[in-house]
């Protein structure tokens, strides 16, 4: 795969971190277009929404960002490339975080997928994610190479421990968001072998590993389109609501399990409803005077 010329001339970087050499520019609204003319204009897109999110048997009210955005990918390294060269390609990435409260202290959690632009078909190269409380944090990743998956888990939970180990090339549920945004079409129907979301299986303390799930499509009213996908093992459901048209952005979703342990026990569905979306350079908005920028995406954490 090769990377789009039309990316290079903002690719040349001024510092660490995600900040990029080019003018600020913002856009409130998404713009309608191409592909190459929304993801390649120097933009990231950033989604807010309002979250109910189950823990510890009840539903806490917090905060989602979904950070859309193309980048160079290192084929070798499997990292963003800083000066790519002609074997690294480019990837769809998206930065999903949540933040909530669980009574005095507070949740933070953060998914990253890596899924390739060009090659629609093929699976995400990279997934990682990190959840932090005051009791410790855990983190896990997930690497697509030689053909199968390579996966490290960190976590201070003596059960889960510290974990290499490797697993057969499947689905991922956390490189599907991604796979909405590239070409929907392409999503999985009927049954499948998945792995669940990061995020899932940390909080919930479940093996790392594949599971028989269902997947289905539907339309509804408004010009959305639904995705569900059904574990029977674990009893949960999954429902991503997205734009039937492009850019297919995600409207929001719902995540139904038994949560909680012993008496506190009950099926609980987390759910995030869309708040805001924008289109800009956010590297470039990292002073005092930006931050009336969380207020516009009607963030208060």
């Amino acid at each position: 795969m090769k990377v789009h010329f039309a990316i290079l001339g903002y690719l040349f970087f001024i510092g660490y971190g995600c900040t990029q050499a080019q003018a600020p520019k913002t856009e409130i609204l998404p713009a309608p277009g191409t592909f190459n003319e929304y993801w390649y204009a120097g933009l990231a897109e950033l989604n807010s929404y309002s979250l109910e999110q189950a823990r510890y048997g009840e539903l806490r009210k917090g905060e989602a960002v979904m950070v859309f955005v193309t980048e160079p990918f290192s084929k070798e390294k499997q990292v963003k490339a800083d000066n790519p060269g002609p074997t690294d390609y480019n990837v769809m990435k998206l930065n999903m975080e949540k933040k909530f409260l669980t009574g005095i202290y507070p949740y933070s959690m953060l998914t990253s997928s890596f899924v390739p632009v060009d090659d629609t078909r093929a699976h995400a190269t990279k997934v990682t994610a990190s959840v932090q409380e005051w009791c410790g944090h855990v983190f896990s990743q997930l690497n697509n190479r030689d053909g199968k998956y390579q996966v490290e888990a960190r976590s201070y939970f003596e059960a889960d421990g510290d974990r290499n180990f490797e697993l057969p090339i499947t689905w991922l549920e956390d490189e599907l968001w991604a796979k909405i945004r590239l070409n929907p079409d392409l999503l999985p129907t009927g049954e499948l072998e998945i792995i669940p979301a990061f995020f899932y299986l940390r909080l919930l303390h479940k093996d790392v590993k594949n599971y028989k799930a269902v997947a289905s499509k539907q339309q509804l009213e408004g010009g959305i389109t639904a995705y569900r996908l059904m574990y029977p093992e674990l009893n949960r459901e999954l429902t991503i609501r997205f734009g039937t048209n492009f850019p297919y952005t995600i409207e929001g979703w719902e995540e139904t399990y038994v949560d909680g342990w012993n008496a506190a026990a009950q099926k609980l569905t987390t759910k995030a409803t869309k708040i805001k979306t924008l289109r800009l350079d956010y590297w470039t908005k990292n002073g005092n005077e930006d931050l009336p920028l969380r207020k516009a995406l009607g963030l208060e954490r």
